[in-house]
């Protein structure tokens, strides 16, 4: 691919939890490394990430959810801390994106998940690249709210669904099907479905770039006989904590044939663990990719991406979803279901029960061969269509 050289994207990824942001930079890195210039918009957990990875951002206007002590998203606190603000905040949004758009000279933008860089760049004419993997987003339900529930998923469908269509492509990171992982999320009207594409999983490292398994593993110092459980807890920090506080003292009791790793998903944190019982527990792994080509077994939240690069590398997982998060739990069931993973509620973790469910995985033969049959064709190949659908539309 040439003629980016001179080019000045513009990314925009949602900055909630990591795993937004964490898809863009891929993306950038290889334009940058084909001359083009770059610029990041982003908010709470995704600007020191993004910092992180040594790009310029700007930061916008910040919308996110309310959680619960348990990080469970609380629809009640959400929508008085959110509902009322939400507009005037996705306004503020717009017009920031505005001013830092023609700031920067913008000559596209690469939108995940915001509305509010797809309308920016539509006022000011810039083609619009839109990343996503939920075009409907699923809204949680209470008893007592039932009805303020269903009232907002349909506005939410109509609105939403709406604002995505102004973009001039929309790439999904995900399998086609009927391997697709999102599927519960993917209510695509009919108008803009020719729009859509499926480019499979956005990795910055494919499993045959990564280091030796057995380099990694003596670093970590696991021996021969002990399996490796890396355990992934990203997502905002309200999410993460909860089940953090859960895992620790279990997997610091495991047995001495398991080591486990386990990060915080803090991006500023130290990359030095600390070891207790049979857990190395760190704030930030510098390169949570060779780690998982060699680790044995993924303990994570239900995100995305994460279960995403899980499958392209061939791991078998334990998921344990955000409580009252719908779109995880669709994750978590289809993961299962592809029989890949198994998923479990937070309200049922104890020491006995993960360590069984482990030893169950580790054991069964079923899980590296469904793996195996999903690993056929280009599934890891979604930078490399990112890059192809943005020259589409800058014409290039």
């Amino acid at each position: 691919m040439e003629g980016f050289g001179g080019s000045r994207i513009y990314f925009s990824p949602c900055g909630i939890g990591l795993g937004h942001a964490s898809r863009s930079v891929p993306i950038a890195n290889e334009l940058r490394r084909l001359g083009a210039e770059i610029l990041f918009s982003t908010y709470i957990e995704g600007v020191d990430y993004v910092e992180k990875q040594g790009y310029s951002v700007v930061t916008a206007p910040p919308i996110s959810m309310s959680n619960d002590s348990s990080g469970s998203i609380d629809l009640r606190m959400s929508s008085i801390n959110q509902g009322i603000k939400a507009f005037p905040t996705f306004m503020r949004q717009v017009n920031t994106e505005i001013k830092y758009m023609k700031a920067f000279e913008s000559d596209a933008v690469v939108s995940d998940s915001r509305l509010s860089s797809i309308f920016a760049a539509k006022l000011l004419g810039l083609p619009v690249l839109l990343i996503l993997n939920q075009f409907t987003p699923l809204i949680p339900v209470q008893k007592d709210m039932f009805m303020l529930s269903r009232v907002a998923d349909g506005l939410i469908m109509t609105l939403i669904g709406r604002g995505w269509g102004y973009a001039d492509k929309i790439l999904i990171p995900d399998f086609p099907a009927p391997k697709t992982l999102s599927i519960d999320s993917l209510r695509i009207p009919g108008p803009y479905q020719g729009k859509v594409e499926l480019i499979g999983a956005i990795l910055p490292k494919k499993p045959q770039d990564a280091r030796k398994s057995t380099d990694v593993r003596a670093e970590f110092g696991v021996t021969e006989d002990q399996k490796l459980i890396y355990a992934g807890i990203s997502g905002p920090r309200a999410e993460r904590m909860p089940l953090l506080k859960l895992l620790t003292p279990i997997f610091e009791s495991f047995p001495d044939e398991y080591r486990v790793v386990m990060s915080t998903g803090n991006p500023t944190g130290d990359s030095k663990p600390v070891r207790r019982g049979s857990l190395l527990k760190m704030g930030w792994v510098k390169d949570r990719f060779d780690l998982l080509n060699a680790c044995d077994l993924v303990v994570s939240r239900g995100g995305h991406e994460t279960m995403m690069q899980s499958i392209c590398y061939g791991k078998r997982s334990i998921i344990i979803p955000v409580p009252k998060h719908p779109e995880q739990y669709g994750n978590a069931r289809r993961a299962q279901e592809l029989g890949v993973a198994y998923a479990i509620h937070q309200r049922n973790i104890d020491r006995d029960g993960v360590l069984l469910l482990a030893e169950e995985m580790l054991g069964e033969d079923s899980f590296r061969e469904r793996l195996s049959e999903l690993n056929t064709g280009h599934l890891g190949d979604g930078v490399g269509r990112s890059i192809e659908a943005l020259a589409d539309i800058i014409h290039l």
